[in-house]
């Protein structure tokens, strides 16, 4: 049994595959995942996992260059995108681009990752850096 780090087979599997420029996307319950982008489905019931602490778990292994984020987040949900923007701090740039460019950019990254949060705009996408 693995002793520390993600636990989720798939999500560890995905994690350790992601090489520069890949993309992942934390996502609510509720965003649409396109056909044949791979699916990791987190989702217990509303709101377990929650976007928050699987953005945690994610960022705790993944060495991300830059984030997406629907620009309608802020008006809509202003609390989850302020724990976004200070869980990936300052170093970690975040375009904002309107849900529909968001929902057109999911179409090319490496999995989406569906935890259970059911509140307004709960997505990014995430963007692999290097660690050296």
């Amino acid at each position: 049994m693995k002793k520390t780090g993600t636990l989720n087979a798939q999500l560890a599997r995905v994690l350790a595959e992601l090489g520069h420029g890949d993309a992942i996307v934390i996502a609510d319950c509720g965003l649409p995942i396109p056909a044949g982008v791979e699916r990791i489905d987190l989702a217990l019931t509303q709101g377990i996992p929650s976007f928050v602490a699987t953005l945690k778990v994610v960022l705790s292994e993944m060495q991300v260059e830059h984030a997406v984020m629907a620009k309608e987040v802020h008006p809509a949900n202003t609390a989850l995108a302020a724990d976004t923007e200070a869980l990936l701090g300052e170093h970690i740039p975040v375009r904002l681009v309107s849900h529909a460019d968001f929902k057109t950019l999911t179409r090319n990254v490496r999995a989406v990752v569906r935890t259970g949060e059911a509140s307004p705009y709960a997505n990014v996408i995430l963007y692999s850096g290097v660690v050296f």
